[in-house]
């Protein structure tokens, strides 16, 4: 596939900040024809000022961004927002209160007849279940019904990229994931290349193809949900990502490496984590098995009700906090003692 936007060591800088770092510094990512993308990281990071940048709001002082081939940005020169050729998603829908439905949508169709404005207005209205509300006011429409008409009115004018700036933070998480599915399935059936930003992992995970992963202007880590979720390529990610616990790897008198759980597979460390002495490996909630038959024991110390299971925050061996799912049929008692065992497909170490 083509590469739709390929963004090379790109730095951005409003003069520094107190601690004298960049609020970008050495940006690279990609995203293929119809690719989704999320720039996923805690506030304050850089991701709504990258996302700034790629619209061409922000003037970069070192790097470029290429669309389809073409240097759109780079410290010499900006191609102007309205001749980037993308759409925008604001984080406060951004819609006109004195125009019903319609006429926000049709607002950003220039040089169309009134009967193929009207056209394109009907069919993105259709395409989102939103034909009925057409004549209505923003005001008039919850939360979720706002945000699918800032999406297809950044739509209606068929940008070849749409970017999305927290497109979700407003919305009630009662109908959160079932939009971000809608958006998602939207996004791949009209065929956009897509940019998301959000500090929710979970948002990012549900909607994107790739994600981005920044800390400090800088991007940590780069891949698909699956990969940054199990193969952590340091500790911010690991401890952004997820939830879990970090425990002390040693190296007994046999020269096998173990944690306080038990021994560990040298079959499954990198040659590269073996050479070093002072190492840690963490678990998540799902690298812990209840079970009431091992004998290995835990005390639940907090718990966490979560409809089909409960979270355990355990103690072991007075020392050690865990993390551990079980089926909500398990419901044990804080200060109770429940057997575990460690169940680890992949091995996720650091040097300490």
């Amino acid at each position: 596939m083509n590469k739709k936007l390929i963004i090379s060591d790109l730095s951005l800088d409003f003069g520094k900040d107190k601690n004298n770092r960049k609020i970008l510094s050495n940006i690279n990512f990609d995203l293929e024809e119809s690719e989704i993308g999320c720039i996923l990281g805690p506030s304050g990071c850089g991701k709504t000022s990258l996302l700034r940048a790629i619209a061409g709001f922000e003037n970069i002082i070192s790097g470029t961004i290429l669309k389809d081939g073409v240097c759109i940005s780079n410290s010499l020169e900006n191609i102007s927002v309205q001749n980037r050729k993308m759409g925008m998603v604001f984080q406060d829908y951004a819609l006109f209160p004195n125009m019903d439905i319609k006429s926000n949508i049709a607002f950003g169709l220039k040089g169309m007849t009134k009967a193929d404005k009207e056209a394109r207005v009907n069919y993105l209205l259709k395409l989102v279940n939103l034909d009925k509300h057409k004549d209505k006011y923003p005001h008039e429409l919850s939360g979720g019904e706002q945000q699918r008409v800032a999406l297809i009115r950044a739509l209606a004018p068929s940008p070849e990229i749409i970017l999305l700036d927290e497109p979700f933070s407003n919305i009630d998480a009662d109908i959160k994931e079932d939009l971000v599915t809608d958006v998602r399935v939207l996004l791949k059936e009209l065929s956009i290349t897509s940019i998301i930003v959000t500090h929710d992992q979970y948002e990012a995970f549900n909607i994107a193809d790739k994600v981005a992963i920044m800390n400090n202007g800088k991007i940590e880590q780069i891949g698909n949900a699956y990969d940054i979720y199990h193969k952590p390529v340091n500790k911010f990610v690991a401890d952004f990502i997820g939830l879990g616990v970090f425990v002390p790897i040693v190296k007994n008198e046999n020269g096998i490496f173990e944690t306080p759980l038990g021994l560990l597979d040298k079959n499954k460390f990198h040659k590269d984590e073996m050479k070093y002495k002072n190492l840690e490996m963490l678990l998540r909630p799902d690298d812990i098995i209840h079970n009431d038959e091992s004998s290995t024991k835990a005390i639940v110390i907090e718990k966490q009700f979560r409809g089909a299971e409960f979270l355990y925050k355990l103690l072991y061996n007075d020392k050690y906090p865990l993390l551990c799912y079980a089926p909500s049929h398990h419901d044990h008692r804080i200060g109770e003692s429940i057997g575990i065992e460690l169940e680890i497909e992949h091995y996720v170490i650091f040097e300490k």
